[in-house]
């Protein structure tokens, strides 16, 4: 098989893309690094061609060598034919090939196997032979086979026990029939149906799964998050679901494809024997393969839904480094304040409590804070107490003259898991827990970026059945995102914490806390090239990491830009030709992309010359977008305060298939159902809104008593009922088509929409 070149007609690119693509990869270059600063050689893939490239060769390549084992295991039991060897060679899925290897796969000891044991193999060839040549067969000459092989020493003591071997044997081969397995599964993914119920102990009303009380819909078309829902309510014992289907559809087929005999008894031999294949063998392995396959589309969907979340989350525009108030709000046991400087150094801990009978020692604390280190922003974490406190600090500023911090409500989702870290504890081994809540909750304010990454992406509250998927995919997809985001950003070389810079390109822990190190003893980093002297980062790291980190203020400006160093002498060739002095980096950004073409070269591009043009025209510049926050209501602070028809800003914290939730400071998260996102049909909710977007949503329900908030996004009417969730599924590799049953359509059953409640109270995050 010559994957780059299947891979390139796959992937609708050039073959001399993937060669080129595959090439650097061998070479141990970052998908980062060949998108950034490889563009001539991939033609400009970009990372998401890069990554579905490298994902798809991962799989073809695991597949070659699975299939090179499946051909020894077969070729030394004897049994591998031409025609067999073909069909693994050609085979392009996984399922396929095993479907192929079942019937040589060493297996324990079956029905099947203990009846040839017993030497009932031949009888069992006979009866395929009468099949075959349609010979006129009756009872009488089926039972007369049977004497030769009876013997109690075996346990085969009557004709019934002798025939009921052969027909196990046959029953087993008919099972492990690769096409015909890949028949029946692709029928029960297309027309069976999914059932569930809630278990009889559990009365209703009494569980977070009502929805699927009495629930069933189309396999095909399940919803991830649906499909999802009923895996967990079946792994805490709440919920029972299972495909349902056509079976006497299922056994017409079997017997019309298998049976060729007219013979009526050898027929009613083989339906017996096709029923039992089918209930016995088929049915349960099928339906499982069918359960897995979906259950793989609705993680892939799931985290899809995550990878899209984290990535705007960590992508959330900063406020910027600069003296910053931050403030860990609780009731009795007060609010944690800490005092970060404009490098997100910590600087000082206290603790006031406003709440509790102390407001005017908490004031002139407050008060004295932000005069003594020049303040400009305040991060108070939207947890217990968080509104209280932003309208504490709301009254304070309003007697503090201009220019004044400030204040923003910050989602400290997972501070508290980083506070108890292993990594908080290195950073900060004197300081209580709570003083480290509030250092996170300040530096999320700053950089989000720069903070998120010390925590691990389940813990930030913008997945969808996170623990529910399959784990390991979802650290690798999850992983890349961070990598992706922070390659994109960039890093500042000499305020990176050892954590951020694991995720730049061709930098590992080892190297990371080398660097660390070295600026630690050393002082900061002037000039990139010094990066050479840090242990263990050689060359290669050194070309796979340097366009990527940063130096404010360095010797080279350059240094200060994504232009790799590899490209440094090119700009001071191309900044002498032009008669501009290199420190004039916008100049010699518009002077070149006047004369691009001039310098263009077997090395160096047209698409690298605009990148180096772009970067020079605003050194330092930050991709993410401007900074804004949501400004919640003085006089809204409790569910209680909600009101039908209330327009209020909030901000989105979470996306899932069927909608967003939405903070607007009530510590309880409100609902956007998908149908109320916009005044036009929406199919997927992040064409319309994604993580920390700043919305203007309407109340169209309150439930204190379930704490369920339903908003609209809507300008028309906001009563319109929810439509049933509508999800376009990441479909696997598919198979061939010309396995697709002509059967019957059957009736679809009607479609059970999902109700806001029932939704938010799978998904909605309380803040409390």
């Amino acid at each position: 098989m010559n994957i780059p070149q299947y891979l390139a007609t796959e992937l609708s690119l050039r073959p001399t893309q993937v060669e080129a693509a595959l090439a650097l990869l061998a070479e141990g270059a970052t998908v980062p690094f060949i998108a950034r600063y490889r563009k001539e050689r991939t033609q400009e893939m970009d990372e998401i061609q890069l990554r579905n490239l490298f994902d798809r060769f991962a799989y073809l390549t695991e597949l070659v060598d699975r299939k090179a084992t499946v051909l020894d295991s077969i070729e030394s039991q004897g049994k591998l034919t031409h025609e067999l060897k073909q069909q693994i060679t050609n085979c392009l899925h996984k399922t396929e090939l095993e479907d192929l290897y079942l019937p040589y796969r060493p297996k324990r000891r079956t029905r099947a196997t203990i009846a040839k044991e017993r030497g009932l193999e031949p009888l069992a060839q006979w009866l395929q032979a009468q099949n075959q040549s349609g010979a006129k067969v009756d009872a009488g000459a089926i039972a007369a086979q049977a004497p030769p092989y009876i013997t109690g020493e075996k346990g085969l003591e009557t004709v019934a026990d002798v025939l009921q071997g052969a027909s196990d044997i046959l029953a087993e081969i008919v099972a492990e029939q690769a096409s015909l397995r890949a028949y029946l599964r692709e029928y029960l993914l297309n027309h069976s149906q999914i059932t569930a119920s809630i278990k009889a102990k559990h009365p209703e009303g009494s569980t977070k799964f009502e929805m699927y009380r009495s629930y069933q819909t189309a396999t095909k078309s399940i919803a991830a998050h649906n499909l999802l829902a009923l895996y967990r309510g079946e792994t805490e014992g709440i919920v029972d679901f299972d495909l349902v289907f056509d079976e006497d559809w299922v056994l017409d087929y079997l017997v019309k494809q298998q049976v060729k005999t007219p013979a009526a008894a050898v027929r009613e031999f083989y339906r017996s024997m096709l029923k039992d294949a089918f209930n016995r063998l088929l049915k349960p392995s099928l339906i499982g393969e069918v359960r897995s396959q979906k259950k793989q589309m609705a993680d892939l969907d799931s985290i899809k839904t995550f990878e899209s979340n984290l990535r705007e989350l960590l992508l959330s525009a900063p406020a910027g480094m600069k003296p910053t108030l931050a403030i860990d709000p609780g009731f009795r046991s007060g609010c944690k304040v800490s005092v970060l400087d404009e490098t997100a150094k910590f600087l000082e801990y206290q603790a006031i409590f406003p709440h509790t009978g102390k407001p005017d020692q908490a004031k002139a604390t407050l008060k004295q804070l932000i005069k003594k280190y020049n303040i400009a922003l305040i991060a108070i974490g939207n947890g217990t107490a968080g509104r209280e406190t932003d309208e504490f600090v709301g009254a304070i500023l309003a007697e503090i003259p201009e220019p004044k911090p400030i204040k923003v409500i910050v989602n400290e989702s997972g501070a508290s898991i980083y506070s108890a870290s292993d990594l908080a504890i290195a950073e900060f081994p004197d300081l209580d827990i709570t003083v480290r809540g509030a250092i996170s909750i300040g530096r999320r304010l700053q950089d989000p970026l720069a903070e998120l990454v010390k925590i691990d992406p389940k813990s930030i509250g913008v997945g969808q059945y996170q623990h529910d998927v399959d784990q390991k995919l979802l650290k690798k997809q999850l992983d890349e995102t961070v990598e992706s985001c922070v390659n994109f950003v960039g890093v500042d070389l000499n305020t990176a914490s050892q954590q951020l810079l694991t995720f730049v390109s061709g930098i590992n822990a080892t190297v990371a806390n080398n660097i660390v190190q070295y600026r630690n003893e050393n002082g900061a980093f002037v000039d990139r090239k010094t990066l050479l002297k840090v242990p263990k980062l050689g060359p290669k790291a050194y070309e796979q990491a340097a366009g990527f980190l940063r130096i404010r203020g360095g010797k080279n400006p350059l240094d200060n830009t994504a232009v790799h160093p590899e490209r440094y002498a090119l700009v001071a060739t191309i900044a002498k030709d032009l008669g501009v002095d290199l420190q004039q980096t916008a100049e010699v950004a518009q002077k070149l992309q006047e004369n691009l073409r001039r310098y263009v070269n077997e090395q160096v591009g047209e698409p690298t010359l605009r990148d180096i043009a772009r970067e020079m025209e605003k050194p330092g510049r930050d991709p993410r977008a401007a900074f804004q926050y949501a400004t919640f209501r003085e006089d809204i602070k409790e569910m209680r305060d909600l009101r039908v028809g209330l327009e209020l800003e909030g901000v989105v914290t979470n996306v899932a298939n069927f909608g967003a939730f939405v903070d607007i400071g009530v510590h309880q998260d409100g609902l956007v159902h998908v149908s109320q996102l916009a005044d036009r049909f929406v199919s997927d909710p992040k064409e319309v809104v994604k993580v920390g977007q700043v919305v203007k949503v309407r109340v169209l329900e309150v439930n204190e008593a379930l704490k369920r908030i339903s908003l609209s996004m809507r300008a028309g009417d906001a009563k319109v009922a929810p439509a049933a969730d509508r999800v376009t599924a990441v479909p696997l590799p598919q198979r061939s088509t010309a396995l697709t049953p002509k059967a019957p359509q059957p009736t679809p059953p009607p479609t059970e929409a999902a109700t806001l409640a029932d939704l938010q109270a799978k998904f909605g995050k309380s803040k409390r």
